[in-house]
C-alpha cells in the first residue's frame, strides 16, 4: 500500500561492494551476495545469495534512555519525559537462518537506522559493515565450508537504538509508528527493515519466533500463535510463532494497552484479538463476524491457509491505513464489515499466495476487493455486476494499467484495487461458468499455497487450466492503457 522511491546507490555501498570484491586474503573463496534483488521499484531492496528459512528475534522495548526527549530541532522539551513514548527504544538479537544459494564470501541484511553492535556466522565473529540501509556481514573464513552453495548457516546480528518512521513516496508513514500508548510496526513495503534486518523482499519468505518483552501494563502482539507469556519484575515476555512461510512485509509488531480475546473457530483455527480500549465497543460486533467471513472466504477460495487468525484495532489516528499483516490484520481504528473482507482475503491473496515482486501487487489488491464485491452480493443483495460498473465509471481507475503503474508510489493508487478487480470479473465472464471459475481461484491458491507468484504465472495458470487464448482479456483490461468498451 505504500510505496519508497528507489534512491540511487550510495557512494559507501559502492566502496564497500569494492572492497569485498577484492579478493581479501583469509575470507571464504566466493563472491559477496548481491546487494538487492532488482525489483522494478525497489532494486536495492532484498538481498542476493541466500535464501533466508527462519528469523529468531529477541527484542526489548521501552522507554528512551535519556532523562528528557528531545525534538527533531534538537531543542529540549522539559515537559516530555520518557514514559510519554513507552515503546521508543528497541534492543534487538536476530538470529536469522538461512540457505546459502551461491558460494558466498560475504552477504548483505537490510537494516534502516539502529546501530549494530556486533554479528557472528555460525558463532564465529564477523566483521561488519554499514552502508545507508545495508549491512555488510563478512565471515571469517574458519565457517568458509558453511558459506558453501546449497549449505545452511546461521548469523547473529545485536543491535539497538530508536526506530525509525519511514515516509513512502506517497506520503504515508511506515515502519515503526509510535501510537500514544506504545508503537505499531508496518512493513508494507520496505518497513520491516525499521525493526529487525533481515533480507526484506516478498520472493524471501520465512518462518518467524518473536519474543518481545515490554514494561508492564504493556501487551506485545505479533503474527502466528502466542506461544508463552512469563513476567518477572515488572517486564512480560511474549513468544510469538509464525509456522507457516511469511514476507517480511507482513511481521508486524503491536505494543500498547490492550484488551485481548482468544477463541477458535468451529473448525479450529485459533483466533487472537487485540484492540485498543478506545476502540473496543465500536469494533466488537464486526470483530465477531470474523469466523463466518473465514468460513464464507473458505468455500469461495479454497481451506484457510494458516492455522491462526484475529485482528489487531488500534485507536483511531495510530496509523493511516489498515494493513494485512500476517494472521491477524492491522486496522487504524474500529473497521466495517467491507474492511475486514478485504484484509482477510489478504490471508489468501497476498499472503499465502505472495508477490514475486512489487509489479504483482494487483494480484494482491485486486483480488480482496474482488472479495468485498462478492460479499456485497452475498450479504448486501448488491450484484457484483454493479459494483463493476461503479468501479468502471470511476475514472482514478483508468490513470495507468494495474499490472504496470509508473512508479513506486502508484502502486497502491486506484487502478491497483478497481481496475485490478475489474480483471477478475472480466475473467470470471470469459470463463462463462461460475463453478469453472471459482475451481479455478481454488486451484490458483492450492498451487502457490505459502508460496510466490507473479502475472506472468497467472495468465498462464489461467490459460493453461482453461485452455483459452485470453491473450485479448490481458490486453485491454491488465496491461491496456486505454478503457476498454463494455457490453451493453
Amino acid at each position: 500500500m505504500n510505496r519508497r522511491t528507489p534512491a540511487a546507490t550510495p557512494l559507501a555501498l559502492l566502496l564497500a561492494l569494492a572492497l569485498l570484491g577484492a579478493g581479501c586474503t583469509g575470507g571464504v573463496e566466493g563472491t559477496p551476495g548481491a546487494a538487492g534483488l532488482r525489483d522494478p521499484y525497489f532494486p536495492g531492496l532484498g538481498n542476493g545469495g541466500y535464501d533466508v528459512t527462519h528469523y529468531s528475534l529477541k527484542l526489548d522495548i521501552g522507554p528512551s534512555a535519556d532523562d528528557k526527549r528531545r525534538p527533531a530541532d534538537g531543542t529540549s522539551s522539559p515537559s516530555a519525559q520518557p514514559s510519554d513514548r513507552p515503546a521508543d527504544r528497541l534492543r534487538g538479537t536476530a538470529t536469522i537462518t538461512a540457505r546459502a544459494t551461491q558460494d558466498l564470501s560475504a552477504f548483505h541484511l537490510d537494516l534502516a537506522g539502529l546501530d549494530v553492535e556486533g554479528a557472528t556466522v555460525e558463532g564465529r565473529p564477523a566483521a561488519v559493515n554499514r552502508a545507508g540501509k545495508e549491512l555488510i556481514i563478512r565471515p571469517g573464513s574458519a565457517v568458509e565450508d558453511r558459506l558453501r552453495k546449497g549449505r545452511t548457516f546461521t548469523t547473529v546480528v545485536r543491535y539497538s537504538g530508536s526506530p525509525q518512521t519511514i515516509t513512502d513516496p506517497d506520503g504515508s508513514k511506515e515502519g515503526w509508528l509510535r501510537t500514544a500508548d506504545g508503537a505499531v510496526a508496518l512493513g508494507e513495503p520496505t518497513g520491516s527493515m525499521a525493526w529487525f534486518p533481515g533480507n526484506h523482499h516478498p520472493s524471501d519468505k520465512a518462518t518467524y519466533d518473536i519474543e518481545v518483552t515490554v514494561p508492564d501494563p504493556l501487551t506485545a502482539v505479533s503474527n502466528g500463535e502466542l506461544i508463552s507469556r512469563r513476567t518477572e519484575d515488572g517486564r512480560t515476555t511474549y513468544h510469538w510463532r509464525t509456522a507457516e512461510p511469511m514476507a517480511s512485509y507482513l511481521a508486524t509488531l503491536a505494543v500498547g494497552r490492550f484488551s485481548t480475546h482468544q477463541s477458535a473457530t468451529p473448525d479450529g483455527i485459533r483466533l487472537f484479538t487485540a484492540v485498543d480500549p478506545e476502540s473496543e465497543a465500536a469494533s466488537e460486533e464486526v470483530l465477531d463476524g470474523i469466523p463466518a467471513v473465514l468460513a464464507w472466504s473458505a468455500e469461495k477460495f479454497g481451506p484457510y491457509p494458516f492455522t491462526s487468525a484475529g485482528a489487531i484495532v488500534e485507536r483511531t489516528g495510530d496509523a493511516e491505513y489498515a494493513l494485512e499483516t500476517q494472521n491477524r490484520p492491522v486496522f487504524p481504528g474500529p473497521p466495517d464489515t467491507a474492511l475486514l473482507v478485504h484484509e482477510l482475503a489478504h490471508q489468501w491473496f497476498g499472503n499465502s499466495v505472495t508477490p514475486k515482486s512489487w509489479r504483482d501487487m494487483w494480484l494482491n489488491e485486486g483480488f480482496a476487493t474482488y472479495t468485498e464485491w462478492l460479499w456485497a452480493a452475498d450479504h448486501d443483495d448488491v450484484p457484483v455486476e454493479e459494483s463493476f460498473d461503479e468501479a468502471y465509471e470511476d475514472g482514478a481507475n483508468w490513470a495507468f494499467p494495474p499490472a504496470g503503474p509508473p512508479s513506486a508510489a502508484d502502486i497502491s493508487e486506484a487502478p491497483v484495487y478497481g481496475r485490478g478487480a475489474m480483471v477478475v470479473h472480466r475473467l470470471r465472464l470469459a470463463i462463462d461458468d461460475d463453478e469453472a471459475f471459482f475451481d479455478l481461484v481454488r486451484g490458483w491458491t492450492e498451487t502457490h499455497r505459502h508460496g510466490n507468484a507473479s502475472t506472468d504465472d497467472f495468465t498462464a495458470y489461467v490459460e493453461e487450466e482453461t485452455g483459452e487464448d485470453l491473450t485479448e482479456l490481458w490486453d485491454d483490461w491488465l496491461y491496456g492503457e486505454s478503457r476498454p468498451p463494455v457490453e451493453d
